[in-house]
């Protein structure tokens, strides 16, 4: 059974080109065959959690230092170092994403890291083609840089001084808009690069080094309050992820869900790899802007890195159910998986499952390998390039198809209370993709 999700509102994002190597593609991770109790699968799935929210913290903690060393000495070269850290810090982030929907905990925190899309002009200047107002949104231009002082739903906020609580507490999700992101990697990543103005041409966000000058080499004004609202960004970003590490450690908040009743656990992890699968990332994040040709609806839009968070977010995946993950250090996290449950019901639905998680991943690459030569995601979803529209369709056909052997592992099982959440692109969609 699937819910459909409710069509969530999108920013003016902007969209453009990034090239990454695919030799850090983590490779099937399938451990041998063997007899496996629900309990210990559960165990097995904590840890891999654990583990990386752990190297999630890490790559945070490097782009903190990164940000902050931009701020206190803004040169092409520290900008560069800036942009490489949040680039590295997105993998392991996004591998956590397999986690989510079917932890409560996890749901409820989620948004403060990686929210998107955002209504940018809340934190800075734009262009002139993003507009100078929403009918749906008070602060789509507020620019939080450039004003000390501004009104949400009637209630004025004091923003002379951009700190972690001013974020947090004031302007995420101020007069209560999703859209009004000023915390988490993609706020972080618009502070970065700027808006994408390429649309679907090749190009992503150029951001000067000198938006964080001081003095009269500032550009685009208010360079002292940019970098504190860049800084505290990262900060938050942080201490977000501590406290998600810490919730995944023995008697934390996320690991007390999956406590008591095995098989409760079994069905919070199917639930989060087949919400994750179809929903969210077949469905929202790109079979909807496929549909519209619409770089707006890219995930990593301003970077233009939306082509590694498609992939991780499959490998993450592939990593649950196999009972195995690879850590920042080259280290395994393995032990009794989904994959043996299923395997102990049905070696066939296994093997099936395995191979369609192992063909997403290999569809994610191929859309990955044409970032990497050149054809960014945004300029293989516009409208006219058929190799590319083909090429991300396959990805998303890989997406479903997995969705439906991860239906029938629930069936095999025997597992209760499993909805796998829906999306009104992929339901909707024209039968025969064109």
């Amino acid at each position: 059974m699937r819910t459909l999700l409710p069509h969530r509102p999108r920013g003016a994002l902007r969209l453009a080109a990034l090239a990454f190597s695919l030799s850090t593609a983590v490779p099937c991770l399938v451990p041998a065959a063997r007899a496996a109790e629900p309990a210990a699968v559960v165990d097995t799935y904590a840890a891999i959690a654990l583990a990386t929210y752990e190297d999630a913290l890490t790559s945070a903690k490097a782009l903190d230092a990164a940000a902050k060393a931009l701020v206190a000495s803004p040169s092409e070269a520290t900008l560069k170092a800036a942009r490489e850290a949040w680039k590295a810090a997105r993998p392991s982030y996004q591998q956590s994403e397999a986690f989510r929907f079917g932890n409560p905990v996890v749901d409820a925190w989620e948004g403060r890291v990686n929210a998107w899309p955002l209504d940018e002009g809340l934190i800075d200047y734009v262009g002139g083609a993003y507009g100078t107002s929403s009918d749906e949104n008070g602060l789509y231009t507020a620019n939080v840089v450039a004003n000390p002082k501004i009104s949400a739903a009637g209630k004025e906020i004091d923003a002379t001084q951009i700190t972690p609580a001013l974020l947090q507490d004031e302007l995420q999700e101020a007069g209560g808009i999703e859209a009004n992101v000023a915390t988490g990697y993609h706020a972080i990543e618009f502070l970065l690069w700027g808006q994408d103005l390429n649309g679907t041409e090749a190009g992503a966000g150029d951001r000067p080094f000198t938006d964080y000058a001081a003095g009269e080499a500032c550009t685009n004004g208010h360079c002292d309050r940019r970098g504190a609202f860049l800084t505290a960004a990262t900060t938050l970003l942080v201490s977000d992820l501590q406290e998600m590490v810490d919730d995944w450690k023995a008697g934390g908040e996320a690991r007390k869900v999956l406590d008591g009743d095995p098989m409760k656990a079994v069905s919070a992890m199917l639930t989060g790899l087949g919400s994750l699968s179809y929903g969210e990332l077949a469905g929202e994040r790109m079979k909807l802007g496929l549909l519209l040709h619409d770089p707006e609806e890219e995930h990593d839009c301003f970077s233009d890195n939306t082509h590694v968070s498609h992939l991780y977010d499959a490998i993450g995946i592939r990593n649950v159910y196999a009972g195995a993950y690879r850590r920042l250090d080259g280290s395994m996290v393995e032990g009794p998986s989904l994959s043996d449950l299923v395997a102990a019901k049905s070696p066939a639905l296994d093997a099936e499952l395995k191979g369609d998680l192992d063909r997403t991943v290999a569809a994610m690459e191929a859309v990955a390998a044409a970032a990497e030569g050149g054809e960014a995601y945004d300029m293989q979803i516009a409208e006219g390039n058929d190799a590319g529209n083909a090429r991300v369709q396959a990805a998303i056909d890989g997406l479903v198809t997995q969705t439906r052997a991860i239906e029938r592992a629930v069936a095999e099982l025997g597992v209760e209370n499993v909805t796998i959440e829906g999306s009104d692109s992929l339901d909707n969609a024209n039968a025969v993709f064109q």
